[in-house]
């Protein structure tokens, strides 16, 4: 057993961090990009949909008390994070950190366990992409084959000159004699993570660049609806009084109100978190890490909660939290608002400029999200094959683009497909609990190493050691808990799949089992 808790040498991080040549990843992000980076993940498909249906079925108005809460467990796990990020500045993330302080089998457990972050979440995000997106065609009278749109079998039907899902019909409307149609592939989703990872082959300079543009774009559509909805509260204290009343609305059940909604929506929104991790895996391809990693990763988690906190107290003012169980509950927000100087008329067709505001960010907003994902995965999955635990090919760097392209490619290809067959309907949980899992190892790595080597230079240190990282273990453990078990059954059936490759693949093959790492 010992030979599994072998850990990788600091010395050899430390040298492959220096590394540099047409084999080694390009440094060519400063703290701008990487703030943007941790931003383009963060803001997604929390902010434009978790929100309202996390107040609708778990904590009412206390949906903010649920982000302060999901964003203290952040900020612990945030302090370790960049402690690592800076004193071990390469790619890999959490499986290089547990690399390097608990032992090969735990850094193989946390890379299988990041797959559910980043792979999987992409997946999850470029479905909702595809149903934002091809709304906001049909806003404009285009539209695309609907058999192309939605999974296998999703029964879809016409109405109101758009698409919608079946079971999306408004009340009292009947779909008999209304034009249908059956999902065959959801060719949208398909095409938009084709279009990422042909983007993070190109070069992560380009991608960096990219994703700074759009996150100038969407935080400006949030700071937008904050101002809308800022005005109509301030017009209508007693609406949103009436609407805050009661801020914590009785406990009728396990996670549905009163302080266990409040932990059990915490635990949801949790994936509105999940990207400024993500940060750490770009270390490798940082101008000067020691300096920028902790701005990257801290700066862009600190934006990112406030803008949250501002949105979800705002909305539950405008609409009261029992009407936001929709996948669009910012829109309902902004039609509860009803800013006439938004609505206008065009080509013989009427719109409301706030709608297309907020799908247009949603569509922004969730493209940078799976440009991060997939950058951080093909990340873990270069630093893995380095170390000889996956095949050699994983780690090859394109000799003129200067990125993992091959990993790029062997992620982004079944990642695009599983949108297009698969309805991931509770994939959010599994995703939450993968990243709180990788949380919990980052916190227990820094206490470790901070007693097993108390000398290192550590350019960020993480304050209050043990108690921050203490801290950070507590809050993730909390909210893992606060899961359906169901969750926590599909974790441990994935680890164990990923078990079973290691016992057949990566052990026979790991350079440090091999004896090729060697020193402190």
């Amino acid at each position: 057993m010992a030979k599994y808790l072998a850990t990788k040498p600091l010395n050899l991080l430390m040298a492959e961090a220096t590394e540099t040549g047409e084999h080694s990843l390009k440094r060519a992000l400063g703290p701008v990009n990487l703030i943007s980076l941790g931003i383009g993940a963060i803001i997604g498909a929390g902010i434009f949909v978790l929100t309202g249906q996390a107040a609708a079925q778990h904590a009412g108005p206390a949906i903010v008390l649920s982000f302060v809460l999901a964003g203290l467990a952040c900020a612990f796990a945030g302090l370790c994070y960049a402690e690592f990020a800076s004193l071990i500045p390469i790619a890999g993330s959490a499986y290089t950190y547990g690399y390097a302080t608990l032992g090969e089998i735990f850094a193989w457990i946390i890379g299988w366990d990041l797959v559910l972050e980043y792979a999987l979440g992409a997946a999850t995000v470029a479905s909702g992409w595809s149903g934002y997106f091809v709304s906001l065609l049909q806003d404009f009278g285009i539209h695309i084959p609907p058999q192309l749109t939605a999974t296998p079998g999703t029964q879809l039907v016409f109405y109101n000159d758009r698409w919608m899902a079946l079971g999306s019909l408004p009340s009292g409307v009947e779909a008999a004699g209304l034009p249908q149609a059956t999902g065959v592939f959801n060719l949208v989703a398909f095409l938009i993570i084709l279009l990422v990872t042909a983007i993070l082959v190109k070069g992560i300079k380009e991608s960096a660049n990219l994703n700074s543009a759009v996150v100038i774009i969407k935080v400006a559509i949030v700071l937008i609806f904050i101002g809308i909805a800022l005005a109509y509260v301030v017009k209508n204290p007693s609406v949103a009084q009436a609407n805050w009343t009661p801020f914590i609305p009785e406990n009728i059940g396990r996670g549905q109100f009163g302080f266990s909604g409040i932990a059990a929506a915490a635990a949801v929104v949790f994936f509105a978190y999940i990207g400024f991790d993500a940060v750490s895996t770009a270390a490798q391809e940082a101008k000067n890490p020691q300096r920028d990693m902790p701005i990257g990763i801290l700066g862009s988690l600190v934006i990112c909660t406030v803008l949250y906190i501002a949105v979800s107290g705002l909305l539950t003012g405008m609409v009261h939290y029992t009407k936001l169980n929709v996948p669009d509950p910012v829109a309902v927000g902004i039609d509860a608002a009803n800013p006439t100087w938004l609505r206008f008329s065009a080509g013989g067709r009427e719109f409301n400029a706030a709608s297309l505001m907020v799908k247009g960010g949603a569509v922004f907003g969730l493209g940078t999200v799976m440009l991060v994902m997939l950058l951080g995965q093909s990340r873990v999955f270069y630093s893995m094959s380095r170390d000889g635990l996956l095949p050699k090919w994983a780690s090859d760097v394109h000799p003129k683009f200067r990125t993992p392209w091959l990993t790029n490619i062997a992620v982004g290809v079944p990642v695009a497909i599983l949108p297009g067959v698969l309805p991931i309907s509770e994939l959010g949980h599994l995703v939450s609990i993968g990243t709180l899992f990788a949380f919990v190892i980052v916190c227990a790595g820094v206490w470790l190493l901070r007693r097993r080597r108390p000398e290192l230079e550590r350019p960020f240190k993480t304050p209050m050691v043990p108690l921050v990282p203490i801290l950070g273990i507590a809050a993730c453990t909390y909210l893992m808990i606060s899961l359906p078990p169901i969750t926590w059954a599909r974790l441990a059936a994935w680890l164990a799949v990923g078990m079973v490759i290691y016992f057949l693949y990566g052990r026979h093959h790991s350079r440090l089992q091999r004896g090729e790492y060697t020193g402190i």
